[in-house]
Parts: structure tokens; sequence; C-alpha cells
């Protein structure tokens, strides 16, 4: 499977098909050694031409998308974009109700930049610089995750540490801000806003109880830390 919690969530609900077709490196190594070449802007030029409605979802940085997207016409001469409007549309076997849970850009931010502050205080610089020296590097999948990226941008001197936390709390930003577009296209999703809750969890939970009483006319109780239903 690829992509990210939208993708799990969608493949858990609706029996989604995330399946890879079979690997053929020969493609997928051209496409990286012209993303290597000539650019991630390049290969998203490439995209666009094949598939408008995919280059449009995705980032010209998300390099790893926009070569799977063209590998998968290439293997199967259907558009990715198609794939996966056809897939969105199943329906699915299970009852449930679907949650997301927002807040207002202002505290969302500045939570943000609250976590971004902890992960350092807690050691991420060490936790980077252990990895360096286990022989991993910024090309890897692994490290191009948020977090890691910037800070090895820092210690291979390439920006200063208050530069890497300030473009790490940027990204991060943005990165929350592309996930709420996600779910505001999903099916099915209820949105809770914190502000309204006076961000007490516990009102948020009760009423996340009180739509299943409402939905499925069953009886809830709340143990505190936990439900029956």
């Amino acid at each position: 499977m690829w992509g990210g919690t939208g993708f799990y969530i969608q493949a858990l609900l609706y029996d989604i098909d995330f399946t890879e077709q079979g690997e053929e490196r020969e493609i997928r190594e051209e496409l990286e050694r012209l993303g290597e070449e000539r650019g991630a802007v390049f290969l998203h030029d490439m995209l666009a031409e094949i598939d408008p409605e995919a280059a449009m979802e995705i980032h010209a940085n998300n390099r790893k998308r926009v070569i799977r997207a063209i590998e998968f016409y290439r293997q199967t001469g259907e558009r990715i974009s198609e794939h996966n409007k056809r897939e969105r549309q199943k329906r699915s076997p299970y009852d449930f109700l679907y949650y997301v849970l927002t807040d207002d850009r202002k505290t969302l931010y500045e939570r943000i930049d609250q976590r971004v502050d902890a992960m350092v205080e807690a050691g991420l610089v060490g936790e980077v610089e252990k990895l360096m020296e286990m022989g991993c590097t910024k090309e890897m999948v692994s490290m191009q995750g948020l977090g890691y990226k910037e800070i090895l941008d820092y210690l291979q001197g390439n920006t200063s540490l208050d530069e890497a936390v300030t473009i790490l709390k940027r990204d991060t930003r943005h990165f929350a801000k592309r996930q709420i577009t996600w779910f505001k296209r999903e099916r099915d999703v209820r949105w809770l806003n914190l502000e309204d809750f006076g961000r007490d969890r516990e009102k948020v939970l009760e009423k996340m109880l009180q739509d299943i009483r409402e939905t499925y006319g069953l009886e809830t109780e709340n143990h505190g830390n936990g439900c029956d239903v």
C-alpha cells in the first residue's frame, strides 16, 4: 500500500484496493533517473500530460507519488486518478461513524509549533545523528519524513538548527493543511470542531456516544477511560 493516513482509512472502511501492480524495475529506475537528472518539475509535467487530475492532486515535490502515478499508467494504460475514483465509489461493508477532529487554524498551528519544539527538546537531533552513524541518508524513503530531512540538512551543514526548526514547523503546517483538504473530500465524514466543545475531550466523546445511540438505537455507558456499547 502507498499513501498516508487517508488511504489507510479508505482501505479499512471501503475495502479499497491499493495493491501495487507487479513492480517493473526498469520503469521505476528510468523515472527515478529522470528525476535526479532533470528535477521534480520535469516529472510532474510528464504526469500532467497523461493524467492532469492526478497532477492537480499530487504536489511536484512528492516525487515518490508522481513516479508511482506515471508507472501505474505505463503498466496498465489507465490513469491512476480514474482507478482511485472508481475505488472510492465502493460501498462499505461495515456500519461505522467516521469522525475528523479539527480546531481553529491559529490554535492548530500553535500546537504544531509546540510539538516541534518538544520533539527537539526530547532529542530529535541526537536521534538523527545516530541514524546517520548507522548509514541512513536523505535519499532513503525512511529519512524523508517530517523531522528527519530537516535535521539532516542541519547536521550536514546546509542550515542552522534554528532554520531547520523553522522549516520543520512550516512544512508540518503545510502537511496539516493538506490533510484537512483531503478529509474534506472524503465521504461520510462527521466533523467535530474542538472549539465548539471547549476543547474538552470528554465532551467530544459524549457527542460521539450520543451519535451512536441515535444512529443505532444502542445504549451506551461511559466509564471514563472507555465505554461499553
